[in-house]
């Protein structure tokens, strides 16, 4: 029962089990200043897709500053309501835009300097349709973190995802070493 709620196929992550995952300790494996710096700078736009409750925007906001700003794309309202509570904390809420996206258009209409998928786009059905409108808002040269979680993502279907995203128009740059995760850093050519 566990499994075919959790770990079956094409699904969302709903919103209270965020809570087992997302949390302080969570920041021993996964320190979003220090994992993401070097793909944003001061006064840069980027994009949280599949932004949860707020981890990684956060952490985002810090990086790219008071003239930068994170577009934090999730589905869930509930997600994004966390997100604002979050960011109102740390006096971060002036540098992030919430938006919320339905499940089969994010509909981003501005032009990104750097895209995050952490642990989410194996939850995409249509993921031929997800890279291809990502690239859309992604600017000439900017980059894509793609992340997905080790324990339930296979090497076999992460090579899947990566080849969708090759397929789309984005080249591959780099594996990154991230903590319980399958990773490549990607750029908009």
């Amino acid at each position: 029962m566990i499994n075919r709620i959790f770990l079956a196929g094409d699904h969302v992550c709903p919103w209270w089990f965020a809570y087992t995952f997302d949390n302080p300790l969570r920041r021993l494996v996964h320190n979003p200043e220090k994992m993401l710096r070097k793909f944003m700078k001061q006064g840069d736009t980027v994009v949280d897709i599949g932004c949860g409750m707020g981890f990684f925007s956060i952490g985002m906001a810090k990086l790219v500053g008071e003239k930068g700003r994170v577009i934090s794309v999730d589905l869930q309202e509930k997600m994004l309501e966390r997100v604002r509570f979050r960011a109102q904390q740390k006096d971060l809420l002036s540098r992030i835009t919430l938006h919320k996206c339905s499940s089969d258009k994010l509909g981003v209409n501005e032009q990104a300097d750097f895209a995050l998928g952490f642990w989410m786009v194996h939850e995409v059905r249509d993921k031929d349709g997800f890279f291809n409108e990502m690239i859309s808002f992604l600017k000439p040269g900017a980059h894509f973190l793609l992340v997905e979680p080790r324990m339930h993502v296979t090497e076999t279907y992460f090579r899947k995802i990566t080849d969708i995203a090759i397929k789309a128009g984005l080249e591959k740059c780099s594996e990154e070493k991230i903590g319980l995760s399958r990773s490549m850093l990607f750029e908009k050519a």
